[in-house]
């Protein structure tokens, strides 16, 4: 009693309270005590003591051990497919098959598809030289996982290495019903070559490339090594003609062209590569190149290798333009290699082609270069091809082309014109010149058109077209000076001073120059009133330029009358002129900047007598 009531007295003692709460410095994680102590080897158990076995019965014990601690195994996780691997392997290492066999049936009760489970399976039969369960096996797995290949590879070898050719030749036959893989087939063909049956692997590769359309080198390739060149030919011609032009290979036609090149037959290589090349895109046609390039220095001549770089060429051009139809400078450079070098109905082609990339907006300046292929077109037709109605034919097209409502080329009318003459077509030559200027007036179609005119000596058609010229643009100065000058050569004095009476008539034609050309004029006359005449000019010019707000314009006038004076007058005209010119009177003043460094002078030209000012800024820094 007195020890329960001292047990019952018995506290249990206090736990200490932490004072200091805050975490240690250097942590430790349970992973790092494992493996710390794995380490320190801590926990490292003996290993258990080898066991003699010394007559039957303490065998049939330890088999009873093992097999009880491989069955708990599988009884705890039956999907683990290596503890039946291992239990079946340990039966196999005691010569037990029968049982060994059994436990694989069992494992593939569980899992039918684990390919390792069917490959140890069938390795421990042929290891034990059970051919038939072996066979069986192989049967059964390549009939369930058909896709698996190592089966039929391992079913097929185990075949032929028990010399049952015609077993292994039933198992690749039935491999192929399945339209395997490339190496399927390939072993199959090697398989036939090592028994010298090269009909019978003709008719594989025959029903693999029309099964999978591929590997026509290899079949080629195998024609050419067992010396049949025609079957190998008429390989790479079919192959050509069942891939057709949309879906060319680069390699198959550099295999193709190296087969005709071991057969010396350099026609056939050359037409190959041409024939690729026209048809493969640039960027896939790499190798292509290279290998005509070389084939060419092997055997070609000089010709030869400019038209492996043409051909290149025209490659980069293809791509550009298909790339940028609109980019007309890649379209010039394409060109001119096609003039150089191709025939005039391909150059035709590829301008055709050009000329059909119309500029999208109506505004001349995305004309400007796209007209320059009409332009050469026309001239490589004349020249070139020498066919001028072809040449008509481009220069009409061009010209209905042209919307000239909204602007034209007066280019484009001039050669056209200038063609007609050198064809001695002068009545269309007029006509089409007539129709620009009727449609799109403009100065340079003037200019041109009374140009060709002068030189076939048409004067009367010459003045016309000036009279033309000038109802469209009274206001052009030189156009004034250029009619009087044809009339002063032609010798009619009376027209060509009745022109310039017209022109300083002319209310818009304030300018110096006419009144110049005029005074010029009257000055060549060889009379004796020319200085007189010369002279009054001059005075006429002064009094009407006196109100014009181009001062520079009568300071031009004046000094044009300075230098007459000063050639033929006196000095009292010398000097009546000279009081007439303006003088110039500067005034300086300095101005300082906000920065108080740069000062600016300030000149002012002042011409007192004739009320103009003009302003000169001379800056220097200080």
């Amino acid at each position: 009693k007195m020890a329960s009531t001292a047990a019952g007295k018995q506290r249990i003692p206090k736990v200490a309270k932490v004072k200091n709460k805050a975490p240690a410095e250097v942590q430790i994680t349970a992973e790092q005590l494992l493996r710390e102590a794995k380490e320190r080897e801590l926990e490292l158990l003996p290993p258990p003591p080898k066991q003699k076995i010394t007559d039957e019965e303490e065998l049939n014990d330890y088999k009873l051990k093992k097999r009880k601690g491989f069955e708990d195994n599988i009884r705890k996780n039956r999907t683990v497919i290596s503890n039946w691997i291992k239990y079946a392997q340990w039966e196999e290492s005691l010569k037990e098959v029968q049982r060994a066999r059994s436990i694989y049936e069992r494992a593939l009760d569980v899992d039918h598809r684990n390919i390792a489970l069917w490959l140890k399976y069938a390795e421990m039969e042929m290891k034990n030289r059970q051919v038939n369960h072996a066979r069986n096996i192989w049967d059964r797995a390549i009939t369930i996982l058909p896709r698996v290949n190592q089966f039929w590879y391992k079913y097929s070898y185990m075949e032929e290495m028990l010399g049952n050719i015609a077993g292994c030749r039933q198992v690749f036959e039935r491999w192929t019903e399945w339209e395997p893989e490339e190496q399927a087939w390939h072993s199959y063909i090697n398989f036939e070559l090592r028994y010298k049956e090269v009909d019978k692997a003709r008719s594989i590769y025959e029903r693999y490339i029309l099964l999978m359309g591929s590997n026509w080198i290899k079949y080629a390739r195998f024609e050419e090594k067992h010396g049949y060149i025609a079957h190998g030919r008429k390989v790479f011609e079919r192959s050509v003609e069942f891939f057709g032009e949309e879906h060319v290979d680069e390699h198959l036609f550099v295999a193709f062209a190296r087969f005709e090149e071991k057969q010396k037959e350099f026609e056939r290589v050359r037409v190959i590569y041409k024939y690729a090349l026209d048809r493969i895109p640039k960027q896939q046609a790499q190798e292509l190149f290279k290998f005509y390039t070389v084939f060419e220095k092997k055997f070609g001549d000089r010709r030869g290798i400019e038209d492996v770089i043409v051909s290149k060429r025209r490659f980069q051009y293809e791509e550009e333009v298909k790339a940028s139809p609109h980019n007309y400078d890649a379209w010039f450079d394409y060109l001119r290699l096609v003039e150089s070098d191709a025939d005039p109905d391909t150059a035709r082609e590829v301008y055709e082609r050009a000329i059909a990339n119309i500029p999208p907006i109506q505004e001349k300046r995305h004309w400007r270069r796209y007209i320059y292929l009409w332009i050469n077109y026309a001239l490589y037709e004349e020249l070139e091809v020498k066919d001028p109605e072809r040449t008509r034919q481009v220069y009409l097209a061009c010209l209905d082309l042209i919307p000239h409502k909204k602007f034209t080329f007066a280019k484009m009318w001039l050669l056209y014109g200038q063609f007609e003459i050198r064809q001695k077509n002068l009545q269309a030559a007029r006509q089409g010149l007539g129709t620009a200027i009727g449609k799109c007036p403009k100065n340079k179609l003037f200019k041109g058109y009374i140009e060709l005119e002068l030189q076939l000596r048409e004067f009367d058609r010459c003045r016309k077209l000036y009279e033309k010229y000038l109802e469209f643009a009274s206001e052009n100065c030189t156009t004034w000076i250029k009619f009087s000058e044809l009339e002063t050569i032609l010798g009619d004095t009376e027209r060509a001073r009745a022109i310039f009476e017209l022109a300083i008539g002319q209310p818009r034609l304030d300018m110096p120059e006419v009144w110049i050309s005029y005074a010029q004029y009257e000055l060549s006359i060889d009379t004796s009133d020319r200085l007189q005449r010369c002279r009054g000019i001059f005075e006429e010019a002064n009094k009407g330029l006196r109100s014009c707000e181009e001062k520079e314009e009568r300071l031009m006038l004046l000094e044009s009358w300075k230098e007459f004076e000063q050639e033929f007058g006196s000095d009292t005209t010398r000097e009546r002129v000279k009081k007439l010119l303006p003088e110039k009177v500067k005034k300086r003043r300095k101005l300082t900047a906000e920065d108080g460094v740069s000062s600016v002078s300030l000149s002012l030209i002042i011409p007192i007598q004739h009320q103009f000012i003009t302003l000169v800024y001379v800056l220097w820094f200080g």
